[in-house]
């Protein structure tokens, strides 16, 4: 019987030994940063057309509103905030995936867009900004495809 039969959690075990051993590298490294994530995080958007209008939904749960901050500047959507209130005192974190601190995100807006034609709502985490009539008609040009078949192909074979 090969040694692993008598093991079945062997590679459950050695992926928590490697987490670890990870979490004290970085530690170590950035003691100041404690256990939490050191990168800064970046709320996930959905954008699409409703009618004319371009309609901007963010994921911002645990953001408090007073923390959220939209703003128009050269024909940009910035939306930027803080998440704050991470539990680190006294806590040990098995898993630990939501990010916690400052966010900015932005988005290109159409030529001309001015903020009074944008408005913006929080419910329940969610931020949803809308831009009147900012939904412009994507406009296709088709572009020519050509091939090869004109021009002369030599291959030469060793030999």
């Amino acid at each position: 019987m090969p040694d692993n039969a008598h093991r079945p959690f062997r590679g459950v075990f050695d992926v928590f030994s490697e987490l670890n051993r990870m979490r004290e590298h970085w530690t170590e490294i950035e003691p100041t940063q404690g256990r939490g994530q050191a990168a800064p995080w970046v709320p996930a958007v959905d954008i699409f057309a409703a009618g004319q209008d371009l309609v901007i939904r963010c994921e911002l749960a645990g953001v408090a509103k007073e923390e959220i901050d939209v703003s128009l500047t050269d024909g940009r959507l910035w939306i930027s905030g803080e998440r704050s209130g991470a539990p680190d005192d006294g806590v040990e974190f098995y898993v630990r995936e939501r990010r916690y601190g400052p966010f900015e995100r932005s988005v290109k807006l159409s030529r001309g867009t001015q903020a009074a034609q944008i408005s913006a709502t929080v419910i329940d985490g969610l931020l949803e900004i809308v831009v009147e009539g900012g939904a412009e008609p994507r406009q296709h040009e088709q572009i020519e495809v050509t091939g090869a078949e004109s021009a002369q192909v030599r291959l030469d074979v060793g030999g």
